[in-house]
């Protein structure tokens, strides 16, 4: 998608794709295990106006699943897009838990 997007915005337009950034942490060791910073989740769905409005973030409920060579995971949106929670899954590596919240 190239180019880099705003500092300091939860949205931003990069080549007229609205993109949400997320701060992330996994968990791994069980639901009472700590949870350990991870790096940044940026999404962009260009499709589908309704899955990540042009002025927002996803709205509450709205679950996001992807697989591919570098990972799967399955995502649910809360807060009005502020957070979300959900499962990744990375090669070689057993499920962990995953969430973010809006930078």
């Amino acid at each position: 998608m190239g180019g880099p997007i705003g500092i300091g915005r939860s949205t931003a337009t990069r080549n007229g794709v609205t993109v949400a950034r997320y701060a992330t942490k996994i968990q791994w060791g069980g639901l009472d295990a700590e949870w350990h910073d991870d790096h940044e989740l940026t999404i962009a769905i260009a499709n589908r106006n309704q899955v990540v409005p042009a002025d927002s973030r996803p709205a509450t409920g709205t679950t996001v699943t992807w697989s591919g060579p570098n990972g799967s995971a399955t995502i649910t949106f809360f807060d009005n897009g502020q957070s979300f929670s959900g499962t990744a899954q990375f090669p070689n590596e057993g499920p962990v838990g995953y969430r973010g919240t809006a930078k």
